[in-house]
């Protein structure tokens, strides 16, 4: 698949949902394909940036995913950010440090998920919730504040 038709299946497989701001979900996904472009990742970053929701989501299925033509790394990155149900944050962020380019998509993912203006429109409850657990992220993977 190139770019052009991840893209297209991710818009298709995420439509009519929405964020927990109420906008449409393919915002943050185009925005996480943006930032990990901006951030110098190559193609199959960029795919996996478009997928990367699609599988933890249960938009599409881990067979999908397989069966799916995109490259191994492209798999990988997919799957190395896909929360498993009930795992610790540590074991989630491992996986991601030891995936070959999976930390630059996550780190793109957080950047949109942490954006004040994106926080700004939440309740003061959630906000403060998820401020704490990006934040705890970045400190797992070893991310700066800024990027």
């Amino acid at each position: 698949m190139d770019l052009a038709e991840v893209e297209a299946t991710a818009r298709a497989a995420h439509a009519g949902q929405t964020d927990k701001a109420g906008r449409p979900y393919t915002e943050h996904l185009r925005a996480v394909a943006d930032g990990v472009r901006l951030r110098g990742g190559d193609d199959e970053q960029i795919a996996a940036a478009w997928l990367h929701d699609a599988v933890e989501d249960d938009q599409l299925s881990h067979a999908w995913l397989e069966e799916a033509a995109l490259t191994r790394r492209t798999k990988d990155i997919v799957l190395a950010v896909t929360k498993r149900p009930g795992e610790p944050p540590e074991d989630y962020a491992n996986r991601i440090l030891a995936t070959p380019g999976a930390l630059l998509v996550k780190e793109a993912d957080l950047a949109h998920n942490a954006d004040p203006a994106r926080l700004a429109v939440l309740d003061d409850a959630t906000r403060t919730r998820l401020t704490a657990k990006y934040a705890r992220m970045r400190a797992l993977l070893g991310l700066n504040a800024e990027s």
